[in-house]
């Protein structure tokens, strides 16, 4: 076989790829016994129907494409080895001469994964934020924790303020004609919630239980519903009831009561150990990702568009399976959110942009440290994995084995040893 390669930029390169003669002659006897076996031909068993019945059956066009589809993958492959190309997806395939009297010649568009210039990643200095936590935080933490064991309890003869629970009836109309989706009975509506259209719940600050307002707002121009966007509504609410929150004492019985716990003390005590776990937590993957951060920006290299584009699908794909998880559709979320597809996939191009970095410069780690993946590492991978997906190993490994991952499962097993080397070796302030 006879291969040249022509450069046409920083990324891409053409494989001209001619294949003997003798070898499509080869390739076409195959692709014949194997649509023989697939096409029904009348008056004959499956595979025993002579080639040139077969021919006239599917043509010699399909023929040859099967032929071709025989081929080019192995010649494909031996080319990539011979020009020591790494590819990133697939190639623009054109076939220039494909007969079964002459050589196959086709080209082979590719674009190369980009070589990378390593900086300095190991004996970084990296600053690490020191986790306090101080007795101001503790005391807004029991707060939190004092208004999520809050009773709401009806309050006779009280104005509405911000914070209070209004159970409502309300009608809304625009030009007098009520709109759909615009009336509600006994609907709980916290005030200062923004949960209703600007302007709605400031109109009801004031009133009391039996009250009946007259609210007047102006639906945003962008609003969700295309008929009543920028439209101006009147709304009659009647206030039922008021709700007001019924603060707990912060006392040991308080503590009892939310925790195991025999004292406030003993509650400020857990309270503050916690905090300080998350808050060290925190600090120490600012101080990973501040490291990694620091070697990814110190190497050279120059990423081609087809990567980015790629990691977005894949973000983009995450996206949609975490919101079918909910119980959305991405088109409804798009909705939501006023963006369109275009608009989605710009927000996600620079932290695609780093993560194809981040791997490319962990992946010349490993390559410039040796390092392998041996059967352990993949194994504490893998019961990672079904850990934070709350699956069995025995699933994890189903699923790999079905989608074709293990490539991929050790790609991400040596890219984390090469990160964990990074952070080893890093002297922090």
């Amino acid at each position: 076989m006879k291969v040249t390669a022509e450069r046409i930029d920083n990324h891409k390169t053409v494989l001209n790829l001619e294949v003997p003669q003798t070898e499509v002659v080869k390739a076409v006897e195959k692709a014949y016994r194997k649509l023989a076996n697939q096409v029904n031909i009348p008056g004959f068993r499956k595979g025993k129907a002579p080639r040139k019945v077969v021919e006239m059956r599917v043509g010699k066009e399909a023929l040859l494409d099967e032929a071709f589809e025989i081929l080019a993958p192995q010649a494909y492959a031996k080319a990539l080895e011979e020009q020591a190309i790494d590819p990133v997806g697939r190639p623009e395939i054109e076939v220039v001469t494909l007969a079964e009297d002459q050589p196959l010649v086709f080209k082979a568009t590719v674009v190369k994964k980009p070589e990378v210039t390593l900086g300095q990643y190991k004996g970084l200095t990296i600053e690490k934020t020191a986790a306090e936590v101080t007795d101001a935080d503790v005391d807004s933490e029991l707060e939190k924790n004092r208004s999520r064991n809050a009773k709401m309890v009806v309050v006779e003869d009280a104005e509405l303020k911000q914070g209070d629970l209004a159970i409502i009836d309300f009608k809304g109309f625009v030009d007098g004609v009520p709109f759909d989706g615009g009336e509600g009975k006994s609907y709980p509506l916290e005030i200062g919630s923004g949960s209703f259209i600007p302007g709605f719940e400031e109109q009801l600050i004031g009133a009391k239980s039996g009250d009946e307002r007259e609210v007047s707002v102006s639906f945003p121009a962008d609003y969700f519903v295309a008929e009543l966007a920028g439209n101006e509504a009147k709304f009659t609410v009647n206030i039922h009831d008021i709700k007001r929150k019924e603060m707990p004492e912060l006392d040991d019985e308080f503590a009892k009561e939310t925790g195991e716990f025999d004292t406030l003390a003993e509650l400020k005590s857990d309270i503050k150990n916690k905090l300080e776990q998350t808050a060290a937590d925190k600090a120490e993957r600012e101080f990973r990702a501040a490291a990694i951060k620091a070697v990814v920006d110190g190497a050279e290299l120059d990423v081609p568009d087809v990567m980015v584009e790629n990691q977005i699908d894949n973000m983009i794909q995450d996206l949609d399976v975490n919101l079918q998880q909910r119980g959305m559709q991405l088109a409804k979320y798009l909705e939501y959110t006023k963006m369109d597809m275009a608009a989605l996939r710009e927000n996600y191009r620079t932290a695609a942009l780093y993560n194809v970095k981040t791997d490319l410069v962990l992946e010349a780690i490993v390559k410039a440290e040796g390092f392998t993946a041996a059967p352990e590492d993949l194994q504490r991978e893998i019961e990672s994995m079904a850990q934070n997906y709350q699956t069995t190993v025995e699933e994890i490994v189903k699923v790999i084995r079905e989608t074709n991952r293990f490539q991929a499962l050790n790609d991400s097993v040596l890219r984390k040893k090469a990160a964990q080397l990074v952070i080893d070796s890093v002297a922090a302030q």
